[in-house]
This record gives structure tokens, sequence and C-alpha cells, in this order.
């Protein structure tokens, strides 16, 4: 789901993203961030979703494959830190300390392959650590179903910090709590980069964890607060299959706002949307309906059956389908329709026009009221350039005839079924452009009878 609706954070904020893991679990040559939910790369969503909150500066720490990332990133407008060696979230946060020297504000921790966190959640985090009582770190933490190997948060009821522990270093006392950590931290810049400078690397993994600050601070005297967020905002995604679990979950949280938002989804598990998919009130989805990027549906259209749509626009009333495939730059105006096996791709079809079967727009200008006979196809592409197609309002094409473009119909002309046109037609002009019928009669009974003595003789 996209919401490009901003937030103003309590205070100014910089956000370091953890990048630079080499996602060996993916089995794949392509960087493990760039990986895609709902056709946007995670580490596109976790972008995206921060900068509704404006941060000051965005980093984002790359190691092995960064030369994939980093245009991405700079894309973006953020700035690239290197992690040469793994050494830990710790370590990989003070990559970044260079990039932020002069930076006095709060500081977001987070990880390219967490891309679901919320704004709003950050901005909790954010106002948390602005409290009265000014926590020194702000933790994200969440109750999964199965605690499985996270870290865990012992904490009070009012959410202060009495210990973090990583899963392997703890106790079976420890492992008892269902307070997990996410890893995510907020802490004012000064603090953070202070901290970090004193954490050791005596644990199981011989690393420096970004969540034994909280402990160091501690030590000094100093509290922590602990935040809760839902356990789909703060998934990780290290392999195959928890990509497809993310987008899947993903997937139904946009099925449920699609409904929530007055769409009516017949089976909405058959429903795929898009991160930027726009869905008006009173549209009808049918089942088996899949949206690519760069789509959107006016108000009560109807989206029928094993639908392909992306990159197009559908408007008010329109009928797609069933089996249509609207490419990219297809524009259905007001109550235009296309029926079963139409596909579109860079044409307009104007309003109240109609391609109700098994037909071919490419390139086109359809005027308002033609009427597209099935099997039409628009010849837009000679091999080397493309070529446009006009057809005038209210324009009748008869079924398999061939549009070879350059070419223009004019409004109110019709060209008979089966014509291939070369050239112009004029306005309320008829074309035929057909070779002439003519007919022999018995021809085909004699053409039958020499064949079956034909087959006999062999």
């Amino acid at each position: 789901m996209t919401d490009s609706s901003t937030i103003n954070p309590s205070m100014p904020f910089a956000a370091i993203i953890l990048a630079a893991g080499k996602g060996t679990r993916m089995k794949s040559a392509r960087h493990k961030v760039l990986h895609s939910i709902a056709g946007k790369p995670m580490l596109g969503h976790l972008m995206d979703e921060l900068a509704r909150l404006d941060p000051a500066k965005t980093v984002v720490v790359l190691g092995a494959g960064r030369e994939e990332v980093e245009p991405f990133v700079v894309e973006r407008g953020a700035s690239v830190a290197v992690q040469e060696d793994q050494l830990g979230t710790g370590h990989a946060v003070l990559r970044a300390r260079e990039v932020l020297a002069d930076f006095d504000g709060a500081v977001l921790a987070c990880f390219g392959d967490v891309p679901m966190v919320r704004a709003e959640t950050v901005a909790k985090m954010l106002e948390t650590l602005n409290a009265p009582d000014a926590p020194t770190c702000v933790v994200l933490g969440f109750r999964p179903n199965d605690a499985l190997a996270y870290g865990r948060i012992i904490a009070d009821n009012a959410g202060r910090i009495g210990k973090m522990v990583e899963y392997k270093d703890s106790s079976a006392e420890e492992r008892a709590v269902n307070l997990c950590n996410s890893g995510l931290i907020a802490a004012k810049a000064a603090d953070m980069f202070a901290l970090l400078d004193r954490v050791g690397n005596d644990n199981a993994q011989g690393e420096y964890y970004l969540p034994d600050m909280v402990m160091v601070a501690q030590a000094d005297g100093r509290h922590s607060a602990v935040i809760e967020a839902a356990p789909w905002e703060v998934a990780g995604i290290n392999s195959r299959a928890e990509l497809a679990d993310a987008e899947r979950a993903w997937q139904d949280r946009r099925r449920e706002q699609a409904m929530a938002d007055g769409a009516t989804l017949v089976d909405p598990a058959t429903v795929w949307f898009s991160h930027d998919t726009r869905i008006g009130r009173d549209v009808t989805i049918e089942p088996q309906v899949r949206f690519g990027p760069g789509s959107s549906v006016a108000d009560g259209a109807t989206i029928h059956a094993f639908s392909h749509i992306e990159g197009a626009s559908v408007g008010a009333g329109c009928s797609v389908g069933p089996y249509a495939r609207l490419r990219p730059g297809a524009v259905m105006e007001e109550g235009s329709k296309v029926g079963n096996f139409v596909e579109m791709k860079q044409a307009t079809l104007g309003k109240g026009a109609k391609a109700s079967h098994l037909t071919y727009l490419g390139d086109a200008t359809i005027g308002a009221g033609a009427n597209i006979g099935a099997g039409t196809i628009t010849c837009n592409y000679d091999g080397y350039f493309k070529y446009q197609t006009e057809i005038g309002e209210g324009a009748f094409i008869g079924s398999n005839s061939a549009l070879v473009a350059p070419v223009k119909i004019g409004a109110g002309a019709i060209v008979g079924a089966g014509s291939v046109v070369t050239k112009d037609v004029e306005t309320d002009a008829l074309v035929l452009a057909r070779g002439e019928q003519s007919a022999k009669p018995g021809w085909a009974k004699r053409f039958r009878d020499a064949m079956i003595r034909k087959k006999a003789a062999k």
C-alpha cells in the first residue's frame, strides 16, 4: 500500500538503513534488498515510507554487491556508507558516522530487509525518545506467535527496559519472554555513536551488536524504553520463502483496504495489486485479476475475471474483460468497454467506445462512441518503427479488419469487415478493401470426389 501523506515527527531525525549483508539465503545474483514486494524493491518500500517523515538525511550502509544497490539509493536522494567487513550491526551503524558528522538530531537505525515498518511507528519511536523522562534509546519490539531465535527484551509494564539479550546468549528464563527485539533502535546522534564505540564483541558470534548499546547506557545509569509494533511490520526477509510470505501478507492488507474503501472483490485471495494501484469506489473486481505498476481504476468500473492491467488508466463506469490485457499507456475513458481477449497498448479508447472481442489496439486513438469489431488489429509496427492509428468518433470498424498505420479513419466512417486499410478514410465514408468474392458452382463436390478416388487408388 502506498500512503503519500506526510507526518511531522516530534524532532528532526536521520535514518541509517543497514543493507550490507550478502543475503546468501536468497540464492540470487540480485541483491537481497532489490527483490520486490508488490512490484517495488523492498528497500524502496522502506525508503518511501521513511520519506513520509521527511528525514534530514538517509544513509544506506552497503557492503557486498553495493555497485548494484548504490544507483537505486542515490536516485532517491540518499547517501551511501560502506561496511567492508561484516562485523555486526553495531559496526555497520558506525560506518554512517562520517556522513552524519554535522547532524545532532535523532538517528533511527533500521534494516533494508525489514521493509514494512510504518512511518507512524517511527514517529512514535521519536515521540518516545523526546518524552519528558528522556530515554537514551528507544527500541522497537514485537510479540510473535513463535518467538523462535529472536533476541529478547526484558521490560516493565511502562516499557522501561531492564535487559536486552541475544537468543544465543540468553538463559532459559529469558527465552520464555515473548517480547522480542526487531533490531530497530532510535537514539540521539551523539548518544548512538558514543555508545556504539563502547560496545564489545564478547558474544557467541564475535560481532558488535547494535542492541548492546542499550546495556552500555544502562551501565551508565541511563534508561531506555521499548514500544511495540505488529509482527508483520518488522518481519525480516532472508529467503525466497520469507519474501513470498511478505508478499502474501502485503496483498492481504491491500485487499482489505480496497474493500474498506468501497470496492467489491468477488474472490479477494485471487486479486493481486501493485504497490501503487489506485481503486475507486463501487469498483467490482472479479476473480483472477492482476494489477501491475502504474494502474488506476475509477469509480463504478468493472474488471472481469482473468484480466491483467499494468500502467493503464480505466475510467469511470468502464468494463474490462474477461481475459483482457491493458498494457502501459492504455487509457479507457468513461463508459468505454474492452471485452474478452482484447489487448491495448499506448492507446486511448474514447468515451463510450467499444472493442468487445479478439482485438489488438496499439499506438492508437479511438474516438468517443466508436465500435471496433472482433478480430480488428492496428498494425502499428513495421519491424523498425511504431506508427499511429486514429479512429474518429462514431466510426464503425468491421470484424477482421487490419488498419495499417499510419492511417486515419474519419468520424462516422464505416470499414467493411475483412478490410485491410492502408490509406486514410474520409468522414462518413464507407471503405471496402478486400478481394472480390467469386463462386464456382459444384467445384467443391468435384474436388472431394476426385480426392476420394485418388486416395482409394493407393
